[in-house]
């Protein structure tokens, strides 16, 4: 049969996406033992799930849960760290650690037949971390060196000024890394006392997955961590759905003085809902149509139409309490205002004077479903998977009803969204750049006298 090759293929039905079998134990102790059957690769992977973050930092002590983490694979047990990572590659291990502001995560991932040996090391890193001085000294003067790099990179001064600026004092108001001020001055003995208080069994969550049995994965996890108690009582853990959010700023508009920028970075948004917000799936479809892909509104406004910028984006930061939404761009200097300007048009007309297409609607759906498989194709992002399910309460055919949720999303929910989620009321600009060049284009924005923001 003759294959015309002027022509795209026609797209067929999105095929179903069966998310494995999660079985679920817990051992004496109260750990949570989640596993996952995976049978692709003789690899599996133990991911240590613990929902305390950068936010559980105390007050006057941001940082303190990141390097709490980041000293874990520092030495554990009777290994230094330089015997640890030499350990880790005799088995194939891959090791991956990372704090956000609601959750812990470390995983370890090796050769299916150190199983064993792969969840005792993990075992250690969190029930035995060494947390010796000379570590310490060490990785807090790295932290500390990347601050000092971080005040000379825009995209990272404007979300520090963004983050400060939209939640103030409230748990979600720093970033993991912390300040330069609470890193020097923070003890060796302050991290072990987090790591005490933080830590323990009754909370913390396994997810294994990989080439083994449900009763295998079990086993392993349950010789490396049975043994784990705690003997202290602990703190009980906010939920951070409840906490109150601060008040709109009073600043509308706020500028981070670089001079001689050629360029401007922009922030613009305000806080947005929880993860467990029934209107999840929609708002993944308003982001997608308005700042989520290439061919999204901002993106081809700012960049193909203006040429103003290489790129522009939209997210909403979903976590357990109400995370971000924020439209993200570097844009030229001399086009700083018009810039903001555009941006600020586009978020107000997506709510209903221009509203959602049918040939957006479709093309971001299909952004969402058709690549969607790919993301657990390995045990990793399997585990991965299941610790989303696990951190966010999650029902088990979360992963198996996402493509039909999407799919069954239409243009009058994602317009019904807009309104309801992007508040042009509450917006607040954020523009690091060369205060010369852009203040005197900024008054026409009509937003008040800009604040300058000089500690970051």
């Amino acid at each position: 049969m003759a294959v015309d090759r002027t022509r795209l293929p026609a797209l067929g039905v999105t095929p179903p996406l069966q998310f494995p079998e999660i079985r679920r134990h817990t051992l004496s102790n109260g750990l949570r033992v989640w596993t996952v059957e995976h049978h692709a690769v003789p690899l599996v992977s133990f991911l240590a799930l613990l929902p305390v973050g950068a936010s559980a930092d105390p007050s006057g002590r941001p940082g303190l849960a990141a390097i709490a983490s980041d000293m874990l694979d520092e030495g554990c047990g009777e290994l230094d760290a330089m015997e640890l990572h030499d350990t880790l590659g005799r088995i194939g291990g891959h090791l991956d650690s990372e704090i956000g502001s609601d959750a812990t995560i470390l995983t370890l991932s090796s050769l299916a037949r150190f199983a064993d040996r792969a969840c005792a090391l993990l075992a250690d890193m969190l029930t035995r971390p060494r947390f010796e001085a000379r570590d310490f000294q060490r990785v807090r003067e790295l932290r500390l060196n990347r601050l000092i790099q971080l005040r000379d990179l825009a995209p990272a001064l404007a979300d520090r000024a963004f983050t400060r600026l939209l939640y103030r004092d409230h748990p979600y108001g720093h970033m993991p890394l912390g300040t330069e001020e609470s890193l020097q001055s923070m003890t060796l003995g302050e991290v072990t006392a987090f790591h005490h208080s933080m830590f323990a069994p009754s909370r913390m969550t396994i997810v294994a997955a990989g080439d083994a049995t449900h009763d295998a994965l079990v086993a392993s996890v349950q010789a490396a961590f049975e043994g784990w108690s705690t003997t202290s009582a602990l703190p009980d853990l906010p939920d951070p759905v409840l906490w109150p959010l601060p008040p709109s700023p009073e600043e509308r508009i706020a500028i981070v003085h670089r001079p001689a920028a050629a360029q401007s970075e922009l922030r613009i948004g305000h806080i947005g809902v929880p993860r467990r917000t029934p209107d999840y799936h929609v708002l993944l479809v308003l982001n997608i149509i308005l700042g989520g892909q290439f061919v999204s509104r901002i993106n081809m406004n700012l960049r193909e139409d203006k040429g103003y910028t290489y790129g522009a984006r939209t997210s909403f930061d979903f976590r357990r309490g109400a995370g971000p939404f924020v439209l993200s761009a570097s844009v030229q200097s001399e086009v700083t205002t018009e810039s903001v300007s555009e941006a600020l048009n586009e978020l107000r007309a997506i709510r209903g004077d221009r509203p959602v297409t049918s040939a957006e609607l479709q093309t971001g759906r299909a952004a969402l479903t058709r690549g969607y498989p790919r993301n657990f194709e390995t045990a990793e992002q399997i585990s991965r998977g299941a610790a989303q399910l696990a951190l966010y309460d999650l029902p088990d055919d979360y992963f198996s009803t996402f493509v039909p949720k999407v799919l069954a999303i239409d243009e009058a929910a994602v317009t019904r969204a807009a309104e309801q989620y992007i508040d042009p009321a509450r917006f607040v600009t954020v523009i690091v750049g060369d205060r010369e060049k852009i203040a005197p284009g900024v008054s026409r924005l009509n937003m008040g006298t800009p604040a300058e923001l000089t500690s970051i």
